[in-house]
């Protein structure tokens, strides 16, 4: 079982900028697509950006496309997303994912792990 830990949620006033960060344990890392999901309340949980293993490949939703950006490091294996420009409705509890191979996980049905989630606010 890869174990995900997000850090780097928090409150921002709109057009602002966030970094999420999310550690995965070594063994479980490089071989797999990382991405990123959101859930916020009364929705179900959606996705928001992934990468293939070895980086050369993202996805994104098209809400946050030129406005995220996923990056991952297999040295260190950490897997972030830049968030900016953000908007009230990026307001969610962003979930950290690892996917069950090598391409980006574009939906929740890729994902084998998950990550205990970190809340951002977006509010004036």
């Amino acid at each position: 079982q890869v174990q995900l830990v997000e850090s780097g949620g928090g409150l921002v006033q709109p057009g602002g900028s966030l970094r999420l960060s999310c550690e995965a344990s070594r063994r479980f890392f490089s071989p797999y697509g990382m991405g990123w999901f959101r859930q916020a309340p009364g929705k179900e949980r959606e996705f928001v950006a992934a990468v293939s293993s070895t980086g050369r490949s993202t996805l994104y939703a098209d809400g946050v496309q030129g406005r995220f950006t996923i990056s991952r490091d297999n040295a260190k294996n950490t897997v972030d997303l830049q968030m900016n420009n953000l908007k009230p409705e990026d307001t969610a509890v962003y979930y950290c994912a690892a996917g069950d191979g090598g391409e980006p996980p574009g939906s929740t049905v890729r994902v084998r792990s998950w990550g205990q989630g970190t809340q951002v606010t977006v509010s004036s």
